[in-house]
């Protein structure tokens, strides 16, 4: 049978906790609904001893279950909805659109509804979101030389006050700054079989790469808004395109080695313990140890740990390779789960 035994008991306790770490790890079987689910079901929980473990959905599938309507295991845990999809639409029709209750009633959308699931989707209300999509077109007219009068009543701003207050919350500078050319950072949401990842680069390269769920990934994006003295607003660049293909033919198990651009924001010591790591073959794993002997500072193996931890460019940079010298796994930003999920996954196809 295909069923998950021996670590039966860890994913139920992960499903009790709805945690996302366990996001493409496994699926769960309902003996009293005949449906299965994904990890993190808003369902209420079924009794352990009515629960089966599949590693996959099709394996679910075969075995009688089917999807659940509530958590739609068939699909990615970020996908947006139907709701989301369509609103955003309509901003891309009319993003100098300031929107007003009765724009959502012209929809049949309910506004609440709304603010909810962009807020669970961003990070931001749709009223938020909106704003940043009028102050990016703002910021673009502004550094193509527009006065700044005009990129505020473009952008849908009677006062001067108002916009400047909004420009300076979304892009981290007033407008003035941006006539002497402030950077600008996109950011973009990517959806994999593991959960949900944020992206966020210039044209010329990859700056983050992380899951979105990870501890402290606030502080990491304004410790990078701050190092490079860059507004960060949504959007997408080439390098998030090559990155997005690339990390779907990577989870298709197509995929060995990234060449999306990258730019490394780092010490040279992190620098170096960073591009050690890039060495590991697919497949295999170090020690923390072995990783310090490579870039030959041997008794550095903390701080090749303490550079590893501060890698923004998960996956690619694929500190997922470096386990404890007695085959423990160790720490992973991204959870352990995800971790020995990527570990298993590259071994599999060596």
């Amino acid at each position: 049978m295909n069923v998950i035994r021996t670590q039966s008991s860890v994913f139920y306790q992960a499903l009790l906790d709805k945690n996302s770490e366990y996001e493409g790890t496994f699926v769960v079987g309902v003996k009293t609904t005949g449906v299965f689910c994904r990890p993190t079901c808003p369902a209420r929980k079924p009794k352990f001893e009515n629960c089966e473990f599949y590693k996959t959905e099709q394996e679910a599938l075969l075995a009688g279950f089917r999807p659940c309507l509530r958590c739609r295991p068939l699909t990615h845990p970020g996908q947006i909805s139907k709701l989301v999809r369509t609103l955003i639409e309509a901003v891309e029709k009319n993003p100098e659109k300031r929107w007003k209750n009765h724009d959502f009633d012209k929809l049949s959308v309910d506004s609440s509804t709304a603010r909810r699931q962009f807020k669970q989707r961003f990070g931001m209300t749709f009223v938020e979101y909106a704003r940043a999509r009028r102050m990016g077109i703002a910021m673009q007219q502004i550094r193509n030389g527009k006065a700044i009068i005009y990129a505020q009543l473009d952008s849908g701003y009677k006062s001067s006050s108002g916009f400047r207050d909004a420009f300076t919350k979304i892009m981290g500078a007033p407008p003035t700054k941006f006539v002497n050319h402030c950077p600008v950072l996109k950011a973009s949401w990517i959806d994999t079989k593991l959960g949900s990842m944020i992206a966020i680069a210039n044209k010329e390269g990859l700056y983050l790469l992380e899951f979105v769920d990870r501890r402290g990934l606030e502080r990491e994006i304004e410790q990078l808004r701050h190092k490079t003295k860059s507004a960060i607003v949504p959007g997408s660049t080439e390098p998030i395109k090559s990155i997005e293909h690339e990390l779907k033919s990577y989870f298709n198990g197509e995929l060995r080695v990234f060449n999306t651009p990258l730019n490394l924001l780092g010490s040279p010591f992190q620098k170096l313990a960073w591009n050690e790591l890039r060495r590991i073959p697919y497949g295999q794993t170090r020690s923390y140890l072995e990783q310090a002997d490579a870039i030959q500072k041997q008794k550095a193996y903390r701080a090749v740990g303490n550079a590893n931890a501060t890698n923004q460019l998960a996956i690619i940079i694929p500190c997922h390779r470096i386990i404890n010298s007695n085959g423990d796994l160790g720490g992973y930003g991204g959870g352990i789960v995800r971790k020995k999920w990527l570990i298993e996954h590259e071994k599999l196809r060596v």
